[in-house]
């Protein structure tokens, strides 16, 4: 039997609020359940206002686009993040900027930063992977003396603090994910969070096509169509009112498996908890460590015959050949820890929907396989 044993994810309110979408006839983004979503959203996190859009893809598009860089513009970022922090900057004529990250909680090192700045440096891109915040007080203060943005990637993390304040809450923009796989889901569906109500004008006017506001159909820059239903919305909604328990269960699905697995010699384990946080967990990622004699990829396989589900980490963006072909100078560029921890680095069955009498097993599983290496 393949694991996880799934549980359901959608049932008591996600069904009521989906049911009066249907019986209201409010199934578009015109519907209520739409701004209910990003009041919830910003006052769960503590933003002034926010934005629903249709993905973490498109939440970052328009974060970009909002900061009016200038063509040219470096935006500096880590290489072990996943390619939708890149994919919108050579549309609007920016440069990603690539450093590597820490290799134990695979967040952006910060100590790399500084170094990366040049004069056409005008912002940082600050995304939390797999469920440990980055250490931000030193990035934001960075940001400060040299003038830069921040745009908070959080698209792994609602529901994480750093310091006890809500992830999120950082920088000139933040943006969630509410992809099936995070702690709030919406099916697909994004959000884009700021204080300044001049930056969220913009990223209203432009989620929406980029009509007149005078007069519909006349269009003085091209938008985009990133606007989330009201049936989205009414999961998200609902969704929220789930968030703590969510991110209980995850802790508990981390500490069943830091129990199971932690005398496995050869693996790394995900960090537990950090100075300024405890991980949620987004993912349950170990690391090969050099004495097994695999990669991530064959462990995976023989994973992959006994039914226990895997999948791969990032790959770094400057190894990325749509990249690579837009800013060639990236092939030379080398980040050990971002391509040590894409060969050697691969998550297990965590999710929410997961049985968590199902863990010893896989753990046991898991086991047998690491030995036969």
């Amino acid at each position: 039997m393949p694991y996880p044993v799934n549980q359901p994810l959608i049932d008591g309110n996600e069904l009521n609020y989906l049911k009066e979408c249907i019986e209201t006839g409010w199934i578009s983004s015109e519907g209520p359940f739409v701004e209910r979503f990003e009041r919830d959203v910003a006052a769960y996190v503590g933003r002034a206002h926010s934005v629903a859009v249709t993905s973490g893809t498109a939440a970052l598009h328009l974060a970009f686009d909002a900061l009016r860089l200038p063509p040219g513009s470096e935006v500096i970022m880590p290489a072990f993040t996943i390619i939708s922090c890149a994919s919108a900057l050579p549309e609007l004529g920016l440069v990603p900027v690539f450093v590597d990250v820490d290799e134990n909680t695979f967040n952006t090192n910060v100590e790399l930063i500084e170094a990366a700045i040049t004069p056409k440096t005008k912002a940082i891109l600050v995304p939390h992977i797999y469920g440990l915040p980055v250490d931000l007080d030193p990035i934001l203060d960075l940001a400060r003396r040299h003038g830069l943005k921040v745009i908070e990637d959080a698209a792994e993390a609602i529901g994480q603090t750093y310091w006890g304040k809500q992830c999120g809450s950082f920088g000139d923009i933040s943006i969630f994910s509410f992809y099936p796989n995070k702690h709030v889901t919406t099916g697909e569906g994004g959000m884009i969070l700021a204080d300044d109500p001049e930056i969220i004008a913009r990223i209203r006017f432009m989620r929406n096509l980029a009509f007149d506001s005078q007069r519909r159909y006349i269009h003085a820059e091209l938008g985009w169509n990133y606007r989330m239903t009201n049936l989205q919305a009414a999961l998200g909604c609902a969704q929220m009112e789930k968030l703590p328990r969510n991110v209980e269960l995850k802790r508990k699905i981390g500490a069943a498996y830091n129990n199971a697995l932690g005398d496995v010699e050869g693996l790394r384990l995900p960090i537990a908890q950090t100075d300024f946080a405890e991980n949620i967990y987004w993912v349950y990622a170990v690391v090969l460590e050099d004495t097994i004699n695999a990669d991530a990829s064959q462990v995976m396989a023989a994973l992959g015959k006994h039914g226990v589900g895997t999948r791969h980490f990032f790959y770094p963006l400057h190894m990325q050949p749509a990249l690579i072909n837009r800013y060639p100078s990236l092939a030379t560029q080398r980040l050990p820890n971002s391509e040590k921890l894409a060969e050697r680095g691969f998550y297990v069955p965590s999710g929410l929907g997961m049985n968590l009498n199902d863990i010893p097993e896989i753990s046991q599983i898991i086991k047998d396989v690491i030995r036969e290496f």
